[in-house]
C-alpha cells in the first residue's frame, strides 16, 4: 500500500496586515519547487479547531504567483483561538493529520504565535510548526530595528491620511484627534506622527505605572491646545495610540461600558469610540477656561490593514515566506522566523515567552530611547521649559484666564509624571538639548514685508 506524500499547510490568524499574500506566495512556491503539496487553511483556526477539514484550498505556483501585489489574505483570516480549550488544540492537530499535513506555517501576531506554540506542543513532533510574525502594530519581540511585516506599509498609508488632515485642520481652524491601531504598544501611532510632523502624538509608554488616568490624557491634549492657542494657532492634529484604552485606570473604564472582547480576551478597541469620548472630555475641560475649540475625532486602522503592500513589505515578506518554508522543509520546528542583518535567524518559541504571561513577549516603545526623544522634540506640547520661563507661562495662563500659579497647579503634574523627563534626569539620553519654543513663535509680518521688498530690489545676475 502506497503512503500519500505529506503536505505543508499555511494559515493566517489575527487581523490583516499588508504582505500576508506575499508570505503565502513565497512559501508556497518554495515548497512546490521541492515537490511538496501545499494547502491553504481557510479562516485561520476557525474550522480545523472544530474538526471541520472541508475549508481549505490547494495552493500552486499558478494561483499564487501574483498575489504578492495585493492586500488582504488569499486564504482568509480569523481570530478564533484554539488555546481556549484543550479539545480545540486536539481537534486542530487531528484535523491537520487527517489532511495528511505534517508541516504547518502560521502567519500572525502575538496571539497566533502563542497558538502556534501550543499546536507544536500538542503535535509532539507529528507536525512541524513555524510562525511568521505579522502585525501592523510592530509589537512582536523581534530584535531592535527589525519591523514586523505590514508596519511599514501601514505607516506609509497612515502618513498620507494625516498629511491631508493637517491641511484640513489648518484650512478650517480645527483639531483632529486621530486614533490609530496599536493594541498594546505605540509604535504605529508614533511612526505616523513622527513621519508626518503631526502636532503631537500620545502613546501609553510615556506614562508611568501600568494604569493611566483618563484625566491625565485629557490634560496632555488640553495643554497642547492651550499652548498652540497662545501662539495664535487654533488648529492641530493629535495622534493617539488606541492602546491607551487598555491601559486606562479601572475606575475610568466606566466611560467604556459594555465593551466587547475577542476570542483572545482582548478589548475590541475598534468598538470603543475612544476618540469621540476623548473629544467630549477635552472640550468640557477647555470650557472651564472659556475656550471653545472645534475637534473632530477620526479612527484610522482598517484603511491600513488591507492596503496593497509597499515594495519594502513585498520584498521583506518574500524573504520571510522563503525562510519559513526552507526552515520547515529541513525539519525545523517550534520557532518564529526573523531576518537579521540579511540572514535568517530562528527565534524559538521557548526563548520568546514572557515569564509572567507565558505568552510571546510584547515589544514596547522605549521612552528612554533617543529616537523617542527626537520625536518629542518636534511635538508641540507642554514641556519643562514652559514652567521655567515666566513669560511663556504668563501667555498660557492668560489664554486660560487664570493666574500663573493656578496654571502650574493644574498642569505641572504632566511634566512630573512624564517618563521622558525622568529618563533625561537619569542621564539615559545623551542627545539632550534645552527645550525651545522658537519654532512656534508667530511670523513677524513686518519682517516678511521687508524681506519681500529686498527680494523685489534684488538684481539677478
Amino acid at each position: 500500500m502506497s503512503i500519500a506524500p505529506k503536505k505543508l499547510a499555511i494559515l493566517v490568524g489575527g487581523g490583516p496586515a499588508p504582505g500576508i499574500n506575499s508570505v503565502i506566495g513565497a512559501a508556497t512556491i518554495r515548497a512546490v519547487v521541492e515537490g511538496v503539496e501545499v494547502l491553504g487553511i481557510r479562516d485561520g483556526f476557525k474550522w480545523i479547531m472544530q474538526g471541520d477539514i472541508s475549508h481549505y484550498r490547494e495552493l500552486t505556483i499558478h494561483n499564487v504567483s501574483r498575489i504578492h501585489f495585493r492586500g488582504g489574505s488569499y486564504i482568509g483570516i480569523a481570530r478564533d483561538n484554539p488555546t481556549k480549550d484543550k479539545k480545540y488544540l486536539e481537534n486542530t492537530v487531528t484535523s491537520l493529520l487527517r489532511l495528511n499535513v505534517d508541516k504547518l506555517i502560521t502567519i500572525g501576531g502575538d496571539d497566533t504565535a502563542y497558538s502556534a506554540l501550543k499546536v507544536d506542543e500538542m503535535a509532539a513532533g507529528r507536525i512541524k510548526v513555524v510562525h511568521v510574525p505579522k502585525t501592523i502594530d510592530n509589537d512582536l519581540d523581534l530584535p531592535h530595528g527589525i519591523p514586523t511585516f505590514g508596519f511599514q506599509t501601514a505607516r506609509h498609508i497612515g502618513v498620507e491620511v494625516v498629511k491631508n488632515l493637517m491641511v484640513d485642520a489648518q484650512t478650517t481652524s480645527r483639531w483632529y484627534f486621530v486614533v490609530t491601531m496599536g493594541r498594546k504598544a505605540g509604535h504605529l501611532a508614533l511612526g505616523i506622527g513622527k513621519a508626518s510632523g503631526a502636532t503631537l502624538t500620545v502613546i501609553p509608554e510615556e506614562f508611568p505605572g501600568s494604569k493611566i488616568k483618563f484625566s491625565h490624557i485629557v490634560d496632555v491634549l488640553v495643554g497642547a491646545i492651550i499652548k498652540r492657542l497662545s501662539y495664535g494657532r487654533s488648529d492641530g492634529v493629535a495622534i493617539l495610540a488606541e492602546g491607551l484604552v487598555e491601559h486606562l485606570n479601572p475606575q475610568d473604564m466606566e466611560v467604556l461600558v459594555n465593551i466587547e472582547r475577542d476570542a483572545h480576551n482582548n478589548i475590541r478597541i475598534a468598538e470603543v469610540n475612544f476618540g469621540e469620548i476623548l473629544k467630549y472630555r477635552v472640550q468640557e475641560r477647555l470650557k472651564q477656561f472659556g475656550i471653545k475649540t472645534t475637534i473632530v475625532a477620526k479612527n484610522i486602522g482598517y484603511e491600513l490593514r488591507c492596503a496593497d503592500p509597499i515594495p519594502f513589505d513585498m520584498e521583506y515578506t518574500r524573504d520571510l515566506g522563503f525562510s519559513a518554508a526552507q526552515f520547515i522543509l529541513k525539519g525545523g520546528s517550534g520557532a518564529m522566523v526573523s531576518i537579521q542583518n540579511g540572514r535568517f535567524v530562528p527565534l524559538y518559541f521557548n526563548d520568546i515567552l514572557d515569564p509572567i504571561t507565558k505568552k510571546t513577549r510584547v515589544r514596547m516603545v522605549d521612552p528612554s530611547s533617543e529616537t523617542f526623544y527626537v520625536a518629542r522634540r518636534y511635538m508641540l506640547r507642554l514641556n519643562q521649559a514652559d514652567f521655567e520661563d515666566p513669560h511663556e507661562l504668563a501667555k498660557y495662563a492668560a489664554t486660560c484666564g487664570i493666574s500663573l500659579e493656578e496654571f502650574r497647579t493644574q498642569f505641572y503634574y504632566i511634566i512630573e509624571n512624564d517618563l521622558l523627563y525622568k529618563s533625561i534626569d537619569n542621564g539615559k539620553i545623551s542627545l539632550v538639548t534645552s527645550d525651545s519654543n522658537v519654532g512656534y513663535k508667530p511670523i513677524d509680518k513686518l519682517s516678511l514685508e521687508e524681506e519681500d521688498e529686498e527680494d523685489d530690489n534684488e538684481v539677478i545676475p
